[in-house]
């Protein structure tokens, strides 16, 4: 099932860089990014309630509320960065070099999470580097 939904996350993310490039002109890349997130918090809770699992707050611990905290600054901060770099660059150049977080989230994977790094993981690192610099230049 994890694999429906990782790619279904993928055509979603896709589409985002889409529909974003096309929303977002004329607009601010800051504003953009914050109606954007609104919309997302909406869906999220919306999702919350429907599921019925709003009452796990109180079930959440200290250490996963400040990692959970840490995430959503993370990813605020990459979405004002993408936005921006979205209004201002070609979306077939922006995009890749985003996915270069693959390649990031393996290394950091391997240095915090003690996550293994086969040779099958390395090779696809270097593909996906050398496919970004082929996309971007």
């Amino acid at each position: 099932m994890w694999l429906i939904f990782a790619l279904l996350s993928a055509v979603f993310a896709a589409l985002t860089s889409i529909l974003a490039k096309i929303g977002i002109e004329g607009v601010n890349s800051n504003l953009a990014t914050a109606i954007r997130t609104v919309v997302v918090v909406i869906m999220s809770w919306g999702m919350v309630f429907l599921t019925g699992t709003q009452g796990g707050i109180s079930e959440i611990s200290k250490k996963s509320w400040l990692f959970l905290i840490l995430s959503g600054l993370a990813t605020g901060a990459s979405w004002l960065c993408y936005y921006r770099a979205l209004q201002t660059g070609a979306a077939s150049k922006v995009v890749p070099i985003d996915k270069l977080s693959v390649v990031i989230t393996i290394l950091l994977a391997f240095i915090f999470l003690h996550e293994e790094v086969t040779i099958k993981s390395l090779a696809g690192c270097v593909l996906i580097g050398a496919g970004t610099l082929l996309m971007v230049r």
